[in-house]
């Protein structure tokens, strides 16, 4: 596929309502620019708190079914997205018990196939296997459940990204997590992370879509990685992605029974939040969360862009919190040790091109 500067921002333009701007010329008295955008309905977040994850996290889902059933009932199957970003260490990764809560919530209602998926960066079966999730799936309890490397499936799609010099460069992305005939659990999990603030129900979503070679593969190869080009491409590449895969998204649920925080999202110590937190938005999902773990909401740039592109909800004033108070359970989660070089994505470029024209 040719990827030519003209395709890539026509493609930006398309998704994100970008054509506004070539239409404003500024002028005097004219209002500030803004970003064409969908109505702003008014999101519902839950959030349960308890001692037992698995009832939590059905808990949760059951609060806003009546926003889950009339999108669910049009599909063929369900998808739940794990974060398995490390294959190794559980405190990282989705915990079976929060799958078997997804499972007691869906099953009872819904009677579709439910399939676990993920990309690991590194050999995803294995973390399947560590993680209890294989034995999960073949437990006679867990009805019509499998089992997907997306890696190993090898189907994908091909979005336009940006490097670090700001030349586009394409990116797989999993095909089954842009497939319309799936309904898209997301199972994330509150913790810091080491480039761009924190991680929860988007970071999973966007950088578990991205692919690299099946296992034996060769030669080696990892779109991963073409996210991580630079501390403000990152944000704008994650945006990017939100937006082709936002259509496709559920529910995000997001288990904070014990959270990770310092040098996340794979090396930090564990915070018991006890808590979970569901919604249809992902964006207000990720919004309570980071109030939850007491972060500055301005910190993570590509939930404040997601935000201004009206891919969800990310103005606190405009999401209606169920169950639980924010201020009932937060918790002040200690940053990365990184967390200054994070935020100069905030500040301004010091590199700057000549001057031209």
């Amino acid at each position: 596929m040719n990827f030519s500067r003209r395709y890539f921002f026509q493609t930006v333009a398309g998704v994100g309502g970008l054509t506004a701007l070539r239409a404003q010329v500024a002028r005097p008295g004219t209002p500030p620019l803004t970003f064409a955008q969908e109505p702003a309905a008014r999101s519902t977040v839950a959030i349960v708190k308890g001692d037992v994850r698995r009832k939590m996290v059905s808990d949760a889902l059951s609060a806003i079914d009546h926003q889950i059933r009339p999108a669910i009932q049009r599909k063929k199957y369900v998808i739940v997205k794990v974060n398995n970003v490390s294959t190794t260490n559980q405190l990282a990764a989705t915990h079976a018990d929060t799958i078997w809560g997804i499972l007691d919530y869906l099953q009872p209602r819904y009677k579709m196939p439910v399939s676990i998926v993920e990309s690991s960066a590194g050999d995803t079966m294995e973390g399947f296997r560590n993680f209890g999730y294989a034995k999960l799936a073949a437990d006679s309890a867990a009805r019509n459940v499998s089992l997907v490397d997306l890696n190993a499936e090898g189907k994908y799609q091909v979005i336009p990204l940006i490097d670090y010099d700001l030349h586009v460069q394409p990116v797989r992305l999993a095909a089954r997590l842009l497939d319309p005939d799936a309904y898209i659990i997301c199972a994330g999990v509150l913790k810091t992370h080491n480039t761009v603030v924190a991680t929860l129900s988007v970071k999973n979503m966007v950088l578990g879509a991205p692919l690299h070679q099946a296992p034996k593969e060769t030669p080696h190869w990892n779109d991963k990685r073409k996210y991580h080009t630079g501390i403000r491409q990152t944000h704008y590449n994650m945006l990017l992605t939100a937006q082709k895969m936002r259509p496709y998204w559920g529910v995000a649920l997001l288990d904070g029974y014990e959270g990770m925080e310092g040098n996340g999202p794979a090396s930090g110590t564990p915070v018991a939040s006890r808590i979970a937190i569901a919604s249809t938005d992902y964006i207000a999902a990720d919004r309570v969360g980071v109030e939850c773990m007491g972060i500055n909401p301005a910190w993570p740039g590509y939930l404040n862009y997601c935000g201004q592109l009206g891919l969800g909800n990310y103005d606190i004033s405009k999401i209606d919190v169920i169950g639980e108070k924010i201020a009932s359970v937060q918790k002040k989660y200690r940053m990365h040790a990184d967390i200054d070089r994070e935020l100069q994505w905030m500040g301004e470029m010091k590199d700057l091109p000549i001057k031209l024209g």
